[in-house]
């Protein structure tokens, strides 16, 4: 019997300290989880374009890589759009509000 609580201990354990893992990222505001994916967005547009540069030049022959890139920046760039709509909506909503 005690064998088989002790798996059931550890598997416990693990799962506490995913649940912390998983609760540490939270601690960043909004504008500085923003900022970090504006970074990464601007990084895949510039992969993209060095890509396509690449592939204009001779440098690389394979299309898919590059097509993959550019629809990675492109799926990015309308994300942050959207997430850019929406807070803007937002805050004209707050704006609107009577106290």
């Amino acid at each position: 019997m005690n064998n088989i609580i002790n798996p059931i201990k550890i598997a416990n354990n693990f799962k506490l300290e995913q649940n912390e893992a998983a609760q540490a990222p939270k601690n960043k505001n909004f504008s500085e989880f923003f900022q970090e994916k504006l970074v990464e967005v601007n990084e895949l547009q510039k992969d993209s374009q060095e890509m396509t540069a690449d592939f204009a030049v001779g440098k690389t022959d394979n299309i898919h890589q590059v097509m993959i890139a550019a629809e990675k920046a492109k799926i990015a760039v309308n994300l942050t759009t959207a997430v850019q709509s929406k807070a803007i909506d937002a805050y004209k909503e707050i704006m609107r509000l009577q106290v």
